[in-house]
């Protein structure tokens, strides 16, 4: 009997990290990690300068108000400019305005000129970058890898959201209690250098757009017919509305709870409000490893679910250790929420309107400050604890009720080869 040789090993990369194998990827990756991780750490910085110096849980909240409203403000824009401008060019120039951002906030620091309010001037031009680009990045990761691996490139993108989402708070704790928050700004300023040097060796496929020659207003006009008429992008767009207004705005109150209910220091703050990030980035792997997924719809909807049913069990625990946990799991649930959200407009939507799709998905998230200022509110009037449980009891029953009621959001959405749509992407105004 004829003796079976063995069969050579290959030395590919893991399908896990199957985007890595395109090489303008290994650099837009890093790019947007560590722009992610100095945002996280910005909004830490602020939100304990603050908290110092006025001891109001509202004027905490307002730090992810600024932070969020340029989303709500300007995010549609973001999503006409993926689609009628240069993306490397919109990527590179919203890295300097960080940059500036930045730069702006530790002469303040280190002059002494510092008062409360010009957090949410910094902030709040972060938070225009953050508008202007959001789709582009997004979209981006399209351009390089194709449908074929935009859901693994979506997760693995996740992946360096929710590691800067866990180091970003807990490193910003800790240079608060090594160098203070003047020294910790001047790493800010390190991490968007490397950003931006990253980014400025990216280059993107060509493409061609009509879009550019038709004026903004129509271009804004047909992104939201579009979405209107596309059931599972409408229905992810109504959910990322509610997670932002009712899930979401639970980080503002983490510093609150740590330092009144946990009775911790800014280290142990800072470990805790990056316990969510870890439990993201396990699910995000978990997703990017699943090859092939048909129902994101479902993903998307489930992680929501766990994602509210955890920060109601958050609002009622005063045990460090026990909070910690619930974060965690926690984050596993937003994992799928976070990792999906994109991805189902990037399959559904077509390519002369994907920008814009996900402009409108930016607008969703601009929700989040309304959801801030809310909290901020509620937990003055009554306590942290009691808002964050008020808000994630209406989520449960909202999002709830657009799972039911929209069920396009628990099909499979398929591509063919040839770039075709699942009957249930397609916009509704194409049905027969």
């Amino acid at each position: 009997m004829a003796t079976r040789l063995p069969r050579p090993r290959l030395n590919r990369v893991p399908s896990t990290l199957d985007a890595f194998r395109n090489p303008g990827f290994r650099l837009l990756w890093p790019a947007n990690f560590f722009s992610y991780i100095s945002r996280w750490m910005q909004m830490t910085f602020l939100a304990w300068v603050i908290l110092e110096k006025t001891g109001s849980p509202f004027l905490v909240a307002l730090v992810g108000f600024f932070g969020m409203f340029p989303l709500l403000a300007f995010g549609v824009f973001g999503g006409v400019l993926a689609d009628r401008m240069n993306r490397h060019t919109l990527l590179l120039s919203t890295q300097i305005l960080n940059l500036v951002a930045a730069v702006f906030m530790t002469v303040l620091l280190v002059t002494d000129m510092f008062v409360f309010w010009h957090s949410y001037v910094v902030v709040s031009a972060s938070g225009l970058g953050w508008a202007f680009d959001m789709p582009s990045r997004r979209a981006a990761v399209h351009d390089l890898i194709g449908r074929a691996g935009v859901t693994n490139g979506m997760a693995l993108d996740s992946v360096g959201m929710h590691a800067s989402r866990m180091a970003g708070p807990a490193l910003a704790g800790g240079l608060i209690a090594l160098i203070g928050v003047k020294g910790g700004f001047f790493v800010i300023i390190a991490f968007y250098l490397i950003a931006i040097a990253f980014m400025v060796f990216l280059r993107l496929p060509p493409r061609s757009s009509s879009v550019a020659s038709r004026s903004i207003v129509r271009n804004l006009a047909e992104g939201f017919s579009y979405v209107r008429g596309n059931r599972i992008i409408l229905a992810t767009v109504v959910i990322t509305v509610l997670m932002n207004l009712l899930l979401f705005p639970y980080m503002q109150m983490v510093p609150v709870i740590a330092v009144e209910i946990l009775q911790v220091g800014p280290g142990l703050m800072g470990i805790m409000m990056g316990a969510d990030g870890l439990g993201a980035i396990i699910g995000s792997v978990s997703i990017a490893s699943a090859g092939r997924l048909r129902h994101h719809g479902r993903v998307y909807l489930g992680g929501s679910l766990v994602g509210l049913v955890m920060v109601l069990m958050f609002a009622g625990s005063n045990v460090f250790a026990l909070s910690m946990l619930i974060l965690f799991l926690l984050g596993l649930g937003t994992a799928g929420f976070g990792t999906m959200q994109s991805t189902i407009v990037v399959i559904a939507a077509s390519e002369d309107m994907r920008g814009r799709a996900l402009g409108v998905i930016s607008l969703a998230i601009g929700a989040g400050p309304i959801g801030a200022l809310l909290i901020g509110a509620v937990a003055e009037t009554t306590s942290p604890p009691m808002a964050i449980a008020m808000f994630a009891i209406l989520g449960l029953i909202t999002v709830g009720a657009v799972g039911i009621l929209m069920p396009e959001i628990r099909a499979p959405i398929v591509q063919d080869a040839d770039g075709t749509q699942s009957d249930a992407a397609r916009p509704a105004v194409q049905r027969t």
